[in-house]
Order: C-alpha cells, then structure tokens, then sequence
C-alpha cells in the first residue's frame, strides 16, 4: 500500500527539469524540482556523472518534502552542453530516474543482466593481485569484458564483469560458479589471517558500479587508517582532504569539506552519505581551477542530527575515505588494442613482473577492442622509472600502451581562506530555507 500511495503521489507530481544555457556565462544550469525522497539525491548526481559531465557548481535543498536541487555542469572539456539531443536526453534520464519510485522490497540501483556474469572482490591489497585474478580467470576460460577496481588504505575491491569464452555469454552452471568463487577466495586470501577476503557472484544483475565498489569498501572498513612498514605513506597532511562537523542548535549537523578536485567528487561524497543513512536537506558545492569546498546540512534518516563523538568521527573517516578511493595516484597508462581471452592476464603480469603497482583500474571493451586505463606506482608506493615504462611499452606494443599524466607530479593546490561556510551560517540562521531561491538566482 505505502508503494501504492508513492507512485500515486509521483504521477500526480511529475518531476520538473529545466536546462537552461543563457543565465550562466561559462555552464549550462539544470534544475531539477521534484517530490522529496531518500536517495533522490544521488539518482540525479549519478546521471549527470554517468553522462560524463563535471558538476562545477551545486545548490541543493529538500526541505517540506519537496527537493529543489540546481546544478552548474560543463562537459569534459569545460564547455557548455550545446548539442540539443544531448539536453534533452539528459532531461529524459533525470525525470526517468527522479520519477522512478522503487519497491521497499527491492534493493536500489539493481538492473538486469543476462549478458554477463558479475564478481564482486575485496581483500587485503597486496602488489601483484589483480595480476593473479586474472590468470585464474583466464585459466577458467571466463573473458573480462568490464571490470573497475579501487585500492585504498591497504584493501582492494573489484567488481568484474564476465562472460564465458566460448559462448560469449553469462556464466550459469552453478558447479563452474563454485569453482570459480572458491579459486578466487583462495587467492584473495593469500597469507593474511587478519582481514577476511571476500567474493560474490552474481549472475542475473548487478548494482551500478562504482556506487557498488564503495559499499564493498565501507563494508570491508576501508576508512579505518592503517600502517604497512616500507610503504610510502598518502596521509600528508597538506594533501588529504579536510573534513569537519558541526551541530547548529539540535536541527542540523553542518559537514564542510574541502579537498582537491576531481571527476564524480560529489557523486562519491553524496553516495556514502546516502548508504550511511545521513540525507542532504540544503547544500552548497563550489570548485575552482584545483580544489573543490562542499557543505552540506545532514540529519540521519530518523530526523536527528549526529550526536555522539564516535558517529563525528565515523563519519568524518568515511567521507575522507570517499574523497580518497577514487583520486588518481600515480602513472595513468591507457591500453587500446584487440581485446582477446587472457589480454588482461598478460598484461598485469608483465606490470608484475616489472614491479609496478597498480593503484586503480577501469577494464572496458567494445566492438571486439580493449579499452583499459591504469594508475600504476612502483612497490613502495613512490613514481615509477620511466626507463621500466619504456621497457614495458616495448614489450606491450608502443602504440597500444600509451603514457596519458603522472598525478603524482601534480602540484598541490595553494591553500586559501573561504567565506563560504560563514556565507552560509548566516543564511541558515533563520532556521528555514525560504530565501534559498535568492541564492540560487545568482547561478
């Protein structure tokens, strides 16, 4: 019945989107007015992420049970969205997915697939793991059509498409899904007794991606710091991003962070507070040329804001682990070529075999090519030598393996003061939103 009553109450309000390219000098202005829920936040954010575009601006308010939301965005290259078909698709995908109204029985994000068969990993991060995943795989006939893997904090998780080489199609004969769990389990484990791996399969559907990749790390408590002896250690000060809590009165809890920016920033930050249970009632996101200032006014879904010392801390170690899981440590390397069974297997293995460390990974293929992007560091965490990077590309093939940046020469972002959180303060002293649409003309 409640189901019943939320659809009737959605169709009744359709959800509002307006994209407009002449109030803003360099983006285009989307707006998105619709009845309030939880996780309607990051259903839009993940569309216009998904879409590719970079949210460089961002008003959010869902306060009265309506959300009113107003989001600056630029394409990859920092221009406008010009092209008409794109506008409207994108206003399409935003009212489709503001619209949708999932069953309390089901679980959020699940679409079906019977095209391949999904993996989920996590384990203890070690060098030379993903390079030993993928010769079991390969060894099991199983091609990888689409993979992602994240390291952070010495863990790794993976979710890996794939199908079955001499069908081209998901894997279903549960013996042969046994083996290849268990053969999977037995090389996550490797020697640590203190961290247990972790593999699931799933053939008829998968969760989207990356919000599934942040879940897997959450649960295997991936913002719990740790010290591994020889490692170069990420946690400087000057480059990790800071993040404070503070109550107003007893109606909300105020989150500032302010880090380095990147693509799907917001995405990562607002999918941890949704999964974590915190909603976003007002908001503002700002980036400049290198950093990116978010604050957000949060209540756990039971209506109170955080109130013990434990939650503060809780939650501000998993935001920064947010915020860290997807920043680009180290040498990207892109790979195109013919995609073939066991391509990924030969490839990690020669970054083993050179003593590269593979930091993060986005897996794809299409039409028969691979398209495989890789941060890669030496063993101790530190730049690689770009004599080992020339032997590797001679190896490879110097037109498949091609060197894109190396984050790790990147200068760090200057420091500088912002009024934004008093700007903000002072707004919410009235305790309401009223005057919010005043702050959002001026985007």
């Amino acid at each position: 019945m409640d189901d019943e009553y939320a659809k009737l109450i959605r169709r009744v309000n359709q959800p509002r989107v307006v994209i407009d390219n002449n109030s803003s000098e360099d983006a285009t202005v989307i707006q998105v007015d619709s009845v309030n829920r939880h996780g309607i936040l990051l259903e839009v954010v993940q569309v216009l992420t998904d879409m590719n575009l970079v949210i460089t601006k961002a008003y959010i308010s869902s306060d009265g049970g309506w959300f009113m939301d107003v989001f600056n965005v630029v394409d990859n290259d920092g221009n406008k969205i010009g092209d008409k078909e794109v506008i409207d698709y994108i206003q399409r995908r935003i009212e489709t997915s503001a619209g949708f109204v999932p069953s309390r029985r089901g679980s959020v994000g699940v679409m079906p697939s019977e095209e391949h068969t999904s993996i989920e990993l996590a384990g203890t991060d070690r060098p030379g793991l993903l390079s030993e995943v993928c010769a079991v795989l390969a060894d099991l006939h199983c091609n990888v059509v689409n993979a992602e893997i994240w390291t952070h904090n010495a863990r790794a998780a993976a979710v890996v498409h794939v199908t079955d080489d001499s069908t081209g199609c998901a894997i279903n004969d549960p013996k042969r899904l046994s083996t290849i769990k268990e053969l999977l389990y037995n090389v996550l484990k490797g020697s640590d007794e203190l961290k247990t791996a972790k593999t699931m399969l799933s053939a008829p559907g998968v969760m989207h991606r990356e919000r599934r990749l942040h879940q897997i790390m959450f649960a295997d408590r991936d913002y719990e710091r740790v010290e591994r002896a020889g490692v170069r250690a990420v946690e400087d000060g000057s480059s990790r991003p800071q993040v404070s809590l503070l109550n107003i009165e007893k109606d909300y809890t105020v989150i500032t962070m302010r880090s380095k920016d990147r693509p799907k920033l917001l995405f990562d930050i607002v999918c941890t507070l949704t999964d974590m249970q915190y909603v976003v009632f007002h908001g503002m996101v700002n980036t400049g040329r290198m950093e990116a200032y978010q604050e957000f006014y949060i209540r756990h879904v039971d209506g109170l804001p955080i109130s013990s010392e434990a939650e503060r801390v809780r939650v501000i170690q998993c935001l920064e682990a947010a915020i860290e899981r997807r920043a680009s440590e180290g040498l990207m390397l892109e790979l195109c070529t013919e995609d073939r069974l066991g391509l990924l297997s030969d490839i990690t293995r020669i970054f083993r075999e050179n003593s590269l460390c593979i930091k993060r990974a986005l897996i794809s293929t299409k039409g028969g090519k691979a398209k495989d992007t890789f941060y890669v560091t030496d063993v101790t965490g530190n730049p690689v030598d770009p004599k080992i990077i020339d032997s590797i590309r001679r190896q490879i093939g110097q037109s498949a393996l091609q060197v894109k940046h190396n984050s790790n020469l990147t200068p760090k972002p200057p420091h500088q003061e912002t009024t934004m959180g008093y700007f903000f303060g002072n707004l919410f002293k009235a305790r309401t939103f009223q005057n919010f649409k005043l702050v959002r003309s001026y985007s």
